[in-house]
């Protein structure tokens, strides 16, 4: 199904809460709304499935207007965070709900459940109810469920919320193996990046009711549109006087001007372990912490506190440690634009390692 909302707009009582909200989405895409809790995801996800008037704008499916058609007749399936399974029914029961209010022959019915039983992994759970089942398999019946009627577009609000971790994970892997098998049209609602990054084939970033930026999980991490977009989609810090840091001093004719920057925008090491460049800064370990894989490392340089990542393969620093610090990047925005700049130092002569 391809999906076209115009000038979306939905208020709850003086609360502006969906803002002029206009986006197109491919037939077989999975989509992820991200955004922090209260942006308007859930709102523009109700208005598509048709729970929740909208107060102005179009939404159409395959260039069919359906503002004022109802849940039922839009061919919709609908997956919930708390599952909402009937607790008095069997898996069978329970993904076979919608097809027996369509009233279809018993023997399709018992096909299409079991079609859809060996799909999600639930063969062998039939005949238990909700409350024999773990969260993990309780939300694959739910998907099941919204699957069963053959819908053209699976709506999904925040799936894995009440599901662990380690379970959750696993669902993610297991969501996309299954749109993609499946080929339906979906849009899930999370407010965790990481979910949304692994996931969709597209994220569109919500925030306080209006989209800010759309496009694969790359380019918005690679090339975020706005200062806010750049915040929240990974680990940053923001230093209000970007030319304050070497490399970057020209900006300072930009009044205002502050720099947000990654932690794999930033290199750390040893006092001496760079061959001295005018773009390296001095700085203090304030803080180390243990990823794994990797250390992230927190570090002081004058008035700034930074983060970054540093390799398990090299040499370990110590709290306290002073240490050379080389800012190769750094997203750059004030009141008129935003902009990625690169170090204008970093080269001259080229920073190496020892």
């Amino acid at each position: 199904m391809h999906i076209e909302v115009r000038n979306l707009n939905k208020h709850f009582g003086d609360f502006h809460a969906v803002k002029d909200v206009s986006f197109e989405i491919e037939k077989g895409h999975l989509i992820g709304l991200l955004g922090p809790s209260g942006g308007g995801k859930t709102s523009i996800l109700r208005m598509l499935a048709g729970l929740e008037d909208l107060d102005s704008g179009e939404i159409r499916f395959h260039g069919e207007l359906v503002n004022g058609l109802p849940p039922q007749e839009r061919g919709i399936g609908f997956v919930f965070q708390n599952y909402a399974l009937f607790k008095h029914m069997s898996v069978f029961d329970n993904i076979a709900f919608g097809l027996n209010v369509k009233k279809m022959p018993k023997a399709k019915v018992k096909d299409r459940v079991m079609e859809l039983v060996e799909l999600t992994g639930l063969k062998g759970f039939e005949k238990r109810y909700p409350h024999q089942l773990s969260g993990g398999q309780r939300q694959r019946v739910a998907f099941a469920r919204a699957l069963a009627p053959e819908p053209q577009l699976l709506l999904l609000d925040e799936p894995f919320a009440a599901i662990d971790a380690k379970i959750r994970q696993e669902l993610r892997t297991w969501l996309r193996d299954l749109i993609e098998r499946v080929g339906i049209t979906s849009i899930f609602v999370t407010h965790d990046q990481d979910e949304a990054i692994e996931v969709a084939d597209e994220i569109m970033v919500i925030n306080q009711g209006r989209v800010e930026q759309k496009g694969t999980p790359w380019d918005i991490y690679k090339e975020p549109k706005t200062p806010f977009v750049a915040s929240f989609i990974g680990e940053s810090t923001v230093i209000e006087n970007a030319a304050e840091l070497k490399g970057f001093e020209e900006v300072g004719k930009h009044g205002g001007t502050r720099a947000l920057i990654r932690p794999e925008y930033i290199e750390v090491g040893h006092k001496h372990e760079f061959i001295l460049a005018s773009a390296t800064e001095q700085g203090f370990v304030k803080h180390l912490h243990f990823r794994g894989s990797e250390w992230l490392v927190e570090v002081e340089v004058g008035a700034h506190k930074l983060i970054t990542y540093r390799s398990l393969e090299k040499e370990t620093l110590k709290i306290g440690e002073e240490v050379s610090v080389l800012v190769h990047r750094a997203y750059l925005f004030n009141d008129d634009r935003s902009w990625i700049m690169e170090n204008k130092l970093k080269d001259d002569p080229m920073p190496m390692m020892i």
